[in-house]
């Protein structure tokens, strides 16, 4: 999936500046070109990935034509940042981890008392660091 972003032309003194307008509030920042891109596929994931974590839908990409015609970007050029499909992907997999016994019993108590099973426990401390 490509979402088009705005790009707004760095000189010596000022970063290049990167928005995606279909993302409220995404945007990035770099000094040079390719930094100011590699920021706006960190800042487009995290995003996506907030969103999803909140329940909110991802709008889904305007047209290159109309992002060109938005106002208050006179100037700026227009690309896209794609996106990789794996941050959409809340597929249930199953996996199989080592962990030391005294370890497993602390997670499991852990879980335990939020009344949660092992799996849903683990899911909530990595989507919530």
């Amino acid at each position: 999936m490509r979402y088009p972003i705005l790009i707004e032309e760095g000189s010596e003194d000022t970063a290049f500046g990167i928005v995606v307008p279909d993302l409220p509030g995404c945007f990035s920042a770099g000094d040079t070109l390719d930094e100011a891109m590699e920021s706006a596929k960190e800042a487009v994931a995290a995003w996506v990935d907030c969103a999803l974590d909140n329940g909110t839908a991802i709008p889904a990409p305007s047209k290159l034509e109309d992002v060109r015609r938005l106002p208050g970007y006179e100037g700026w050029s227009v690309g896209v940042v794609e996106l990789d499909p794996a941050l959409f992907d809340d597929t249930i997999e199953r996996v199989n981890i080592t962990l030391p016994k005294r370890v497993l019993r602390r997670l499991d108590d852990l879980a335990k008392a939020r009344r949660q099973s092992r799996g849903a426990f683990i899911a909530d401390l990595t989507l919530h660091l």
